[in-house]
């Protein structure tokens, strides 16, 4: 059953006049694109209330934080009543433990979502007014799970503590929250809504050791692992005592009865955890098996059984950790200090104290501590932590650091610099734009652990088997206990049987397969500079079969230059150029830039006259004032809309020549006369071509280049990079029904953009992918997979490592379904008894997961 969220329209969407607006409807058709929700409408106004805007959704396909950030990418603000946390743990090594784990917080009043992954952390949505972060936290506690605590206050370096003020928790920037039902004003951006007190001061190694579970226990982090390897050992020796000393059966007994204990301890709290959850998972089958061979007098069988099983479990915690290092060391990238430049004095500084504004110096070979730009010196930086990028950046630095500050977001690369990234052999002065707890590490490293909370569509299809699986297992063994009624045979032998049954259905290692793939795969991705937002976008970005590009600043280097001036009969290059640059100086398009910063080079320093009252006609051009009169820089399509004279032929026939070398035309039309057209020119990407290859190589058969560019121009640049189709002449609202014509005829399309302009198309595609995402807030939070690099190559290695993906989940699948289908009837018929069937079952689990782990070392191309 989907689950329904009420929101209220004048909160989502504080400047609409009412819930019929055409933003709502907006709203509705960004949202209702998404896999997960099945349903969308408007909740008339009653009694006074506002009206809302009801969604139905499936929160194992998309969770409350995906609805929110493709809510704020839709231009909606949602309220603080809702808490969102993010938190790194302890005490979670596999993802039966998680599932468990995640029932019991979802048990809570007040909790309206909590998930739990094997990687080690816990995503929580709560109603603040019925719920906080220390009940949260005392839940965890009860369950031996130990939220860490690190330095600062923070719990994980990949995610900001609760007692930091859970509404700057990420994904979305300040304002967070969902809310069911009356729902509260926004605040205003910037805002902080201190939910606790001693904002600073330092938090207390909660102390939950007496739960420890997989990383926590009279032994450390290692004591499963010990408990383990003491019931192997004192299984080995009652066994032997039996075998060669002469002594009372008590003696082997004992140890057996030792074995059981060490064996059985973790194993005897996650049952009772999972049963209260109201589960009965796998943990609970072997207990049972166990405590059956123990009444038939098998105790080394059922020693054994337990041995094994809690070895496995101790190895699939080990992986487990491998891939929780990788997101670790993905945090550890950061230098812990940073040399601080204020009032002319130096001084070594944590990072966490650096404030926006303030500049750090970075001497030659050192990892740059903030986010910021070059305000002195030159030097390449070693951008791979970060983006991907193999080959180190140049840096220089800004000519105007107010001008900077005041607008980071038009910095050019190579001026730009990320925290974690490797200076080369000149130093430099770095201006901070970004805390350390804002930066773009830190935004990935939060952001991959967050995904790591999402299920895959292979993962929820394998934990619906197993809700199915695991009671008809335990009918069966019922049937077979009951056999003996039928055939004849001696209880104790049919019982034995049953006993070795529930050893060999226990899918164990079908639980671990997809998640232990998942979680290595994104960790992977984020390493190689690709930020992939969960087990969804991922398998479906190796399902793909077609991509829509967007051109300007994705195929293209989006970098357009000013390349023909050319003046309409009887009027002049000087006169076409100071009005078009007038007009242009007022906008803050891209071809707006280039041509005020090339038309301004050719006037080469006279005088450009101010224009006034700039009006944009959207997918058109512009208007302005210039001197009283009105000037019009545009397409040719606007001039058949607006009053005036019509084109005359030779500008026609000037801009269709000009459109079919490729360029991108501006007619310039002041009062009722004509001055003429100019010709940009925004150059294909040199790895495009290369990357369309690739991308054919891994599998994609078809590709589309949108743009709002004339169609001649789209054609042109799509020939040139090997594109099979080009739909030119769109509006931003045309893209979007262009990507859902293309869903219709390939059903799996993904959409590359830039994650800000393209974020309506992107959100009616089934992934969608945003290149250049670091620095760049609004396109880590819009796009299902984000390429940190402003790089087309690093498309094919997500698409490639999501294939790879694929295959090793299909083979894990493969294995413990079909060690499964082969220990159920070699058991039913008496053919394998426990022993060599927990041999069998244990070894399959650590096959797929160390098959999965694979992925970490996953390399381009292979």
């Amino acid at each position: 059953m989907p689950d329904k969220l009420q929101l209220d329209i004048p909160v989502l969407l504080p400047d609409v006049p009412d819930e019929h607006d055409e933003c709502v409807e907006r709203l509705i058709e960004g949202l209702e694109a998404r896999e997960g929700i099945e349903r969308m409408h408007v909740v008339e106004p009653s009694n006074g209330e506002p009206g809302k805007l009801c969604i139905h959704y499936d929160p194992e396909v998309l969770s409350l934080p995906r609805i929110r950030q493709i809510s704020e990418r839709a231009g909606a603000h949602l309220t603080d009543r809702f808490g969102h946390v993010l938190w790194e743990v302890d005490g979670i090594g596999h993802p039966r433990r998680a599932r468990t784990v995640s029932e019991r917080l979802r048990k809570m009043p007040g909790i309206v979502e909590a998930e739990a992954a094997a990687s080690g952390h816990v995503r929580v949505e709560f109603d603040r007014e019925r719920a906080d972060e220390a009940a949260v936290r005392e839940a965890l506690g009860s369950l031996g799970v130990r939220v860490v605590e690190h330095r600062h206050g923070r719990a994980g370096r990949e995610a900001r503590g609760p007692e930091e003020d859970t509404q700057e928790m990420r994904p979305v920037g300040e304002r967070d929250g969902f809310v069911r039902r009356g729902l509260e004003e926004a605040p205003e951006p910037g805002h902080e809504d201190h939910d606790h007190e001693g904002h600073e001061h330092d938090h207390e190694e909660h102390d939950h050791g007496e739960h420890g579970h997989s990383h926590g226990g009279v032994f450390g982090e290692n004591t499963e692992l010990i408990f383990a390897i003491l019931s192997g050992a004192t299984l080995v020796i009652g066994f032997l005592i039996s075998v060669f000393a002469d002594v009372t059966q008590w003696v082997p007994l004992g140890f057996y009865f030792a074995a059981y204990f060490f064996g059985g301890f973790y194993t005897l709290r996650e049952a009772v955890d999972s049963v209260r959850a109201g589960r009965f998972e796998i943990d609970s089958l072997m207990l049972v098996a166990a405590t059956g061979a123990a009444i038939l007098g098998e105790w080394p069988e059922g020693a054994l059984l337990l041995f094994l099983f809690s070895l496995g479990h101790s190895l699939e915690h080990y992986a487990m950790g491998r891939a929780r290092r990788a997101i670790q060391a993905l945090a550890e990238l950061a230098p812990k200090t940073a040399l601080r430049k204020r009032d002319g004095e130096q001084e070594e500084v944590p990072v966490e104290e650096l404030e926006v504004g303030d500049t750090v110096i970075v001497k030659p070979d050192e990892r740059i501590p903030a986010d910021g730009f070059v305000v002195a010196g030159e030097s390449s930086v070693d951008q791979s932590p970060v983006t991907g990028e193999s080959i180190p950046v140049d840096k220089q630095s800004v000519d105007d650091p107010e001008a900077a500050m005041e607008s980071p977001e038009k910095l050019d690369a190579a001026h730009r610099v990320f925290a974690g990234t490797i200076n080369g052999s000149g130093s430099l002065e770095v201006m901070v734009l970004k805390r350390a707890e804002d930066n773009t590490l830190a935004r990935v490293v939060q952001l991959v652990s967050e995904a790591e909370t999402q299920k895959s569509p292979t993962q929820r299809f394998t934990d619906k088997f197993e809700r199915y699986f695991v009671p008809s297992v335990l009918v069966l063994v019922v049937l077979l206990l009951l056999s003996p009624l039928v055939t004849g045979e001696p209880f104790g032998d049919s019982f034995y049987r049953a006993m070795a049954v529930l050893v060999a259905a226990s899918p164990c290692a079908l639980a671990i397969s997809t998640p232990s793939a998942v979680l290595s795969a994104v960790a992977r991705a984020g390493r190689g500079g690709v930020l992939v937002k969960g087990g969804g976008p991922l398998e479906n970005l190796g399902t793909l079969t077609a991509i829509a590009f967007d051109k300007t600043g994705t195929l293209t280097e989006g970098k357009p230059r000013l390349v023909d001036v050319i003046p309409a009969d009887g009027a002049g290059e000087e006169e076409l150029l100071r009005a078009a640059v007038a007009v242009e100086k007022l906008s803050d398009h891209p071809l707006a830039a280039a041509v005020v910063r090339d038309g301004t080079q050719r006037l080469d320093g006279r005088r450009v006259p101010e224009a006034v009252g700039m009006e944009s006609i959207t997918g058109r051009g512009v208007r302005a004032r210039l001197d009283g009169e009105s000037v019009y820089v545009g397409k040719d399509a606007l001039f058949d809309e607006i009053k005036g004279p019509g084109l005359p032929e030779e500008v026609r026939k000037t801009v269709r020549r000009l459109e079919e070398d490729g360029r991108t035309t501006m007619i310039v039309r002041r009062g009722d006369e004509y001055l003429g057209v100019l010709g940009l020119m925004d150059t294909p990407r040199e790895a495009a071509a290369e990357t369309i290859k690739r991308l054919r190589e891994v599998g994609l058969r078809r590709m589309i280049m949108i743009s709002g560019d004339n169609q001649r121009v789209a054609e042109a640049v799509a020939e040139k990079v090997g594109i099979d189709e080009a739909w030119g002449d769109l509006l931003p609202e045309d893209k979007v029904g262009a990507i859902k014509k293309l869903r219709e005829r390939e059903k799996q399309v993904a959409m590359v953009g830039d994650g800000v302009n393209d974020a309506p198309a992107m959100a009616n595609s089934t992934v969608g992918i945003a290149m250049g995402a670091a620095g760049s807030d609004v396109a880590l939070e819009t796009a299902d997979v984000a390429l940190m690099s402003d790089d087309l190559k690093r498309l094919p290695f997500a698409g490639g490592l999501s294939r790879a993906t694929s295959r090793i989940i299909k083979q894990n699948l493969f294995v413990s379904l079909g060690i499964v289908a082969f220990l159920i009837p070699a058991t039913v018929f008496g053919l394998l008894g426990i022993g060599p069937a927990v041999v069998f079952h244990e070894g399959s689990t650590l096959i797929v997961v160390f098959n999965a782990l694979r992925l970490l070392g996953y390399k381009d191309g292979s």
